[in-house]
């Protein structure tokens, strides 16, 4: 079966740089309509800007603070006004920030938990009422009503203390990619998330460059000994999103170089 997405509308969050900009992109030229999400303005312009400008591209941008119930009401509409559907929603945008668990006033988890997991769930939940409401006008619609992807992190099993809210928030949007999974089966929606190691986000990157032996120690630490590009995810994406992942569902998909079969705790899952 085919791997083709082309005429299917996607929402992209994350859009404006590392995984989220890759997989937005990447859909763009397999002619799947795409609706970039960042709360980045500035970038999201700068990386996508002229594209967006041309009515003929497939791509448009929307700038906002997902956290907000109201933006995320706003974005599923601009999509519809702009592509009239919406068939994927891939909910790329992720945040890691260290944490001191016994600083009482730390309160990164709740940012986490904000930022990595409801976010994730109150979009999915309303583009999944879109994809069955529209599924419902159909005179025939076919088994595959939508696909929801999410981005996920080998840190939900092979945690780091400093990256405890980062963690616990991971191994939450994998529990919560079953949980919907479930419950959606019935209506035709597919849910399922992407596991990632090591890849070349700007966290990394940021990393990176405050840890002059991270690279090494992250390199040491993957099996096939190198730290993915961004561009390598995509595939995968484009394989959940597309019918040919059609009896494929509550899944979480593993791209991390074989790092999850070490157990190891003194490298930070990035």
């Amino acid at each position: 079966m085919s791997f083709s997405i082309a005429g299917k509308t996607a929402i992209v969050t994350g859009a404006a740089n590392g995984i989220g900009l890759a997989v937005a992109r990447h859909f763009v030229e397999q002619e799947a309509n795409v609706m970039f999400v960042d709360m980045d303005e500035a970038r999201l312009a700068e990386e996508c800007g002229e594209a967006a400008e041309q009515d003929d591209s497939g791509l448009r941008l929307f700038c906002g603070d997902l956290r907000k119930k109201l933006t995320l009401a706003n974005l599923v509409s601009a999509t519809i006004d702009a592509f009239d559907r919406v068939d994927i929603l891939v909910n790329a945008s992720r945040q890691i920030t260290r944490t001191d668990p016994l600083d009482p006033e730390d309160d990164t988890l709740d940012a986490m938990l904000q930022q990595n997991l409801l976010t994730s769930y109150r979009l999915s939940q309303i583009v999944a009422r879109k994809m069955i409401a529209q599924a419902e006008k159909e005179e025939e619609p076919g088994d595959q009503i939508g696909s929801i992807i999410n981005l996920s992190c080998i840190a939900a099993g092979h945690t780091h203390p400093d990256l405890l809210a980062y963690s616990v928030s991971t191994a939450a949007l994998e529990q919560l990619t079953r949980s919907m999974a479930l419950a959606l089966a019935p209506k035709g929606v597919r849910v399922n998330a992407i596991s990632i190691g090591s890849v070349m986000s700007n966290s990394l990157q940021a990393a990176l460059k405050s840890d002059a032996e991270l690279r090494d120690k992250l390199i040491r630490h993957t099996p096939l000994g190198r730290i993915a590009g961004a561009g390598e995810l995509v595939d995968t994406a484009q394989y959940l999103a597309s019918d040919a992942s059609g009896f494929v569902t509550g899944q979480v998909l593993t791209v991390d170089g074989g790092r999850s079969l070490l157990d190891t705790v003194d490298a930070p899952s990035h």
